[in-house]
């Protein structure tokens, strides 16, 4: 599988650290509000990559946090924390919005079919592990005491900006907010470890700590739950391309400056879901969720088809006039999908297995998941048995997660209880016959038929399957 990756600035052939086990960290949110659909989108490609490495065979061990504490309203270390503004704005206490966030964010990953990671660590969990890793980054001399907090010293390092190849735009969303000036830091770029009550007397969740009583600075979470979780060296680094910079350069610098070596090979950055007006944003007052869309008839795989169309490194415009256009792809899909008849027939291996080639060159090519959807077409216009095109389907649905065959399924019991309710054995009996006239060539007994059917508020539709009809 070759990945783009951006500490690199390349698409590279990914080679694990170890093979028999793949270490793989995503960001996780902030619970402090629902998710939107252009957060949602990283998770659903990050779901792709895993569910893409483990259909090539590799085993993985995929963690993600739960931010529940030390993510400010500025990614530039300025503002209140979010989980106490979302406490504020509910009335109810951090931990008690924590839950139902994370709860709520849960239950829309599993109508988008997003998989569970393997393990899910909310930051608070983790207050000792923290504490280590600044007491460390201290005695190295990468770090300082300064006005009560304590600060990464980025003058230390050799190379602060890892990925600026990304646009001006891109790393300027860290800071959108805003940057009040920090008289405590030496440095414009140095960032926090460590609060204390010094700088934030109303903070609701506060930890004894050797420098005083406060809270964990957000970069610091996620290097340490990785380091919890899956060791000291990790394979892939997955999360939107709005966390590149300052979170995962944060990320970076404390790491191996706390480690002594690289830390992470692979980093896979998903970029925005944008509307007429920019970037989606919580900031800005209503924003799409799952639950919305479903308010407004939506099935949620039409969203996941629609972001599947798009490649995860381009960014993706949202409208409805777009998100109806995958909406009806997705029902002709599954239409097609629902007229196969594998019943009696057995797979073709070799023409299964030129399918399947196809599709996992799409993945193989940085995770091309509109050539992937584009091999799913091709499964239904390959001239093989229905049972090969339905094994097809059920294996690629391993990654896209569709609901391919379910939907199809669901489809066809709807059409055979439709049919069901509407039978009626003389209409049936006067179709047959204008069948059998039709094979006999008898054209006009064939119309006289239809026209008597059509008088009676009966349309006849000629289907592959055999004549249909309906009332109209």
């Amino acid at each position: 599988m070759y990945l783009y990756n951006s500490l690199s600035h390349k698409k590279e052939l990914f080679v694990p650290n170890d093979p028999s086990l793949v270490k793989m960290y995503t960001c996780g949110p902030t619970v402090y509000h629902y998710a939107h659909i252009g957060n949602l989108r990283t998770y659903i490609m990050e779901d792709i990559l895993e569910k893409s490495l483990r259909y090539m065979g590799y085993p993985v061990k995929r963690v993600m946090n739960i931010t529940d504490v030390g993510h400010l309203a500025s990614d530039a270390d300025t503002g209140e924390d979010k989980m106490v503004k979302g406490a504020k704005r509910e009335h109810k206490s951090v931990m008690d919005v924590a839950k139902f966030y994370t709860d709520a964010f849960f239950a829309d990953c599993d109508k988008l079919n997003i998989k569970r990671p393997d393990v899910v660590e909310p930051a608070t969990n983790c207050i000792d592990n923290y504490i280590h890793m600044v007491k460390t980054l201290l005695e190295k001399g990468s770090a300082y005491l300064a006005g009560g907090n304590v600060y990464f010293d980025t003058s230390t390092l050799e190379k602060y900006y890892v990925f600026n190849d990304h646009d001006e735009e891109d790393l300027a969303v860290g800071v959108r907010e805003g940057v009040e000036e920090d008289t405590n830091k030496r440095n414009k770029n140095d960032f926090v470890l460590w609060f204390t009550k010094s700088k934030f007397e109303d903070q609701a969740l506060k930890w004894d700590s050797p420098w005083g009583v406060g809270y964990p600075g957000w970069h610091i979470e996620c290097s340490c739950i990785s380091m919890k979780h899956l060791g000291e060296y990790l394979d892939i680094h997955a999360g939107g391309i709005d966390n590149a910079f300052p979170h995962h350069t944060n990320e970076i610098a404390q790491s191996e400056s706390y480690l002594g070596h690289k830390w992470c090979n692979y980093w896979f950055h998903v970029h925005h879901l944008n509307n007429e007006s920019g970037k989606m944003s919580k900031s800005k007052g209503e924003f799409l969720t799952v639950s919305l869309l479903e308010e407004k008839g939506y099935d949620p795989m039409a969203y996941r088809l629609f972001c599947l169309q798009s490649h995860y490194r381009r960014n993706l415009v949202f409208s409805w006039e777009n998100l109806d256009n995958a909406a009806v792809a997705y029902d002709k899909l599954i239409a097609k999908i629902a007229a196969l008849k594998p019943e009696g027939e057995e797979v073709e291996q070799d023409a299964f297995d030129k399918l399947k080639e196809r599709f996992m060159g799409a993945l193989n090519g940085d995770l091309n998941t509109s050539l992937a959807v584009t091999a799913v077409y091709d499964v239904l216009k390959a001239k093989c048995s229905d049972a090969t095109k339905v094994a097809a389907l059920r294996d690629f649905d391993q990654v896209l997660s569709l609901n391919l065959l379910e939907a199809a399924e669901k489809l066809r019991k709807k059409n055979a209880e439709e049919e069901a309710a509407n039978a009626d054995p003389e209409i049936d009996a006067l179709v047959a016959a204008r069948t059998e006239a039709k094979k006999a060539k008898n054209f006009a007994e064939a119309d006289r038929i239809r026209d008597e059917l059509k008088a009676r508020g009966i349309e006849i539709i000629d289907t592959p399957q055999g004549a249909k009809w309906r009332k109209v």
